[in-house]
């Protein structure tokens, strides 16, 4: 193991998804954005509060998160957010944050602008038949993405039936204002999504079904082309992705069957995985942190920062490392 256990975040602020800002040119480094409050078929929650989504300062000696103040037209009583994903526009230097969103167990992504040091203010909600069972995305401009489907079919049986005859038929869809295509199909269940420092050449995929990091090379259009897979051993969930190093580190689930049928006396534990070289012939694969499910249950997100390391969990806290 690579961590040590630093401090626990209150299970109200229990992160599914993280931003590190380490890019933010009005915001100053070791920002992170969490969202909170997930209700989700088959995941047990133990709140009948609206999600939230809260901002962390890393680089503060005490971390406390402090909620966003969500402004305009969203309806805040239904909001329940999933993967999210920030994009700087580099013209004026704007920060966009995109958040999956299940109000009525729909799928919707809604895209804010961060003002101020605790504001969102809602500018656009984005439908569409191909994103209909969206859980993580990553942005690529001011209004455009990539979102994962974790289900080939909106109906869950029809889903199920795919799971059990083995057909991998998730999708990644990419979202513009002028178009919307599906750029990358062939998953079994395509999960956590990010893209490599440059923000341009590589798209990272999580098929959580297969255990797998699939691997693609943008091109022209925004299609995606696959290169590789790599195995990590685990049901990987979202992926976080090193700006210095191009590193991948995924929350992961070593024991699925735990999760999804939940008895406190017998927890699901938590596995931290990160990945090195990602594109050489033989990328190095570690677990960095590990437990039963005493310390935190069901860990679904790692991001490291400046020697720390904060990890997001699917319904339970979030906790705060020292790395080695």
């Amino acid at each position: 193991m690579a961590v040590v256990k630093k401090s626990l975040f209150a299970a109200v602020v229990a992160a599914f998804a993280i931003y590190i800002g380490h890019r933010f040119l009005k915001l100053k480094d070791g920002l992170a954005f969490l969202s909170t409050g997930l209700k989700y078929p088959g995941i047990p929650s133990f709140s009948d509060q609206p999600g939230k989504i809260y901002i962390l300062d890393l680089l503060l000696p005490k971390s406390t998160p402090v909620e966003l103040q969500i402004k305009g037209g969203l309806d805040l009583s239904s909001f329940n957010p999933h993967g999210i994903s920030v994009y700087i526009d580099d013209a004026d230097d704007s920060v966009y944050l995109f958040v999956v969103n299940h109000p009525q167990h729909k799928s919707q992504v809604e895209i804010f602008r961060f003002v101020e040091e605790n504001t969102l203010v809602h500018l656009k909600t984005v439908t569409h038949p191909l994103l209909h069972s969206v859980n993580d995305i990553v942005a690529v401009g001011v209004e455009s993405f990539y979102a994962t489907n974790d289900h080939s079919f909106p109906n869950d049986a029809l889903h199920f039936l795919t799971i059990v005859l083995g057909l991998p038929w998730c999708e990644v869809v990419y979202y513009g204002p002028e178009e919307v295509r599906v750029a990358a199909g062939g998953f079994m269940s395509s999960n956590g999504i990010n893209i490599s420092p440059d923000k341009r050449l590589y798209i990272y995929v999580a098929d959580i079904l297969d255990h797998e990091i699939d691997v693609f090379e943008r091109q022209d259009g925004d299609q995606l082309v696959y290169l590789k897979s790599v195995a990590v051993g685990s049901l990987c969930d979202n992926i976080e992705v090193d700006h210095r190093t191009g590193d991948l580190w995924l929350g992961c689930h070593p024991n699925p069957m735990k999760l999804s049928a939940f008895d406190p006396e017998d927890p699901p534990g938590s596995e931290v995985i990160h990945v090195k070289n990602i594109h050489s012939e033989r990328p190095l694969v570690s677990q960095e942190y590990g437990d039963d499910g005493r310390v935190i249950m069901a860990s679904s997100v790692a991001a490291p920062y400046e020697g720390k390391l904060l990890i997001g969990t699917v319904f339970h806290k979030a906790l705060l490392c020292d790395l080695k």
